[in-house]
Order: C-alpha cells, then structure tokens, then sequence
C-alpha cells in the first residue's frame, strides 16, 4: 500500500499492516489529515494506578501535561480524537472524570513522518514527545515505546527520561464480545522500580462515530 499524507496518521505508518487492524480499531482512525475529521469514543477505565513513589514525578507531569495525576477504579472516560484543516496531525483530549473532581483532560497529537517509516511521535507540551514503534498484531493497534525527545528549532534532540519514567506500551485490541467495542491499556513500566503508571479499559464506538469538528 502507498503511504501518503491523504492516509489517516495510522495508516501511513503502518503502510499494509493496516489492514490486518480489527475494524473497530480502523474505523475509529479513519481520519483524513488536512480536514476537520471528529471521533468521540466513550468508555471506563478499570483501573487507573500510579505507584506512591511517582508522586515524585507530578510537577513535572503537570507542567508538560504527560502524566494523569489521580488513581481510581471504574473511572467514566470520554477520548476526543480531531484532525485539522492545517496540518497532518491527529490530536487527543483524554477526559477522565474522577469521582469529586473537575475532569482532567490529557492533551497530545501524534505526528508521522515518511522518514520514520512505523513510527509515530505523541507531543504534549512544550516539544517534549515520546517516540513510538506502531504495529498491527493480532488485530491490534500496539505501540512500543523507542525514547524520550525535545523538538526544539527544528531539531529532535534525545532526553534520557526514561531513566525515571520507565518504558511505555500501549494497545488498543478489538472486544471479540461486541464489534462496536475495544479494550485499550496503557504500561509505564521502570526496569527496576516495576509498574509507574498504568490504566486499562473498554471503549464504544458508535456506529457512525465520524462527524465535522463542534458536532460533540
């Protein structure tokens, strides 16, 4: 399969492989770059779990708008994903809605260029991205963390974060119970430290999930 930039962010980088995503999982990142595409998913996180020691890591996480700063079970969670009439990005509002709190958005976008082949980069505040390794596996959306960088002046420049983050995984698998839902997690794990942060849940997706931007 051809790679352009037409293709939905995911597509280009997994160029064939797309196709063997489940369908549940192509047709909520089937968004056209350069347009105003809308998907809302709605679901529950399980389980959102930092270890007591990250709490070292907040100011950080707040200050760059990377880390989600509360724990919980059954955790109601709306995903906002957009594209944008004036770039190749796909953008991300996680809405977590905790129980007594104001919900807490976690904002990024993702960025593919052809260079980088199956690679992706989630920026968040500020130029700081992780890149990841995108792969279809068992009808999965899988990413694999591949380091830390800041994008400053038109350079990448590598950050040795993962010293004290750990390393990121992340899936997003078709519910063989229903086509119209897909579970996701997400693993922050430290080689010596064990699990920093993770969260896990099941998502639905409407029928027609697609809609122009302000259609919510």
């Amino acid at each position: 399969m051809t790679r352009n930039h037409t293709q939905p962010v995911f597509q280009q980088a997994l160029g064939a492989a797309w196709e063997k995503l489940g369908d549940v999982i192509r047709r909520h990142y089937t968004m056209t770059p350069f347009s105003d595409d809308y998907v809302c998913v709605r679901g529950t996180m399980n389980e959102v779990h930092h270890a007591p020691w990250a709490a070292l890591l907040m100011p950080f996480g707040r200050l760059f708008g990377a880390l989600v700063p509360y724990t919980g079970t059954d955790v109601p969670i709306e995903v906002h994903y957009r594209c944008s009439p004036g770039d190749a990005n796909l953008y991300w509002d996680r809405v977590f809605h905790f129980a007594g709190r104001k919900p807490f958005h976690f904002r990024s976008h993702m960025e593919h260029t052809a260079a980088h082949g199956a690679e992706v980069v989630e920026y968040v505040r500020f130029g700081i991205g992780m890149r990841l390794a995108v792969s279809a596996e068992d009808g999965a959306l899988v990413f694999r963390d591949r380091g830390y960088i800041w994008r400053v002046a038109g350079l990448r420049i590598p950050l040795p974060l993962g010293l004290f983050m750990g390393t990121a995984y992340v899936e997003e698998r078709p519910d063989p119970t229903s086509p119209e839902h897909f579970t996701m997690k997400m693993l922050l794990r430290h080689r010596w430290f064990g699990d920093v942060f993770r969260y896990s849940g099941r998502f639905h997706l409407p029928s027609s999930p697609a809609s122009r931007t302000g259609s919510q």
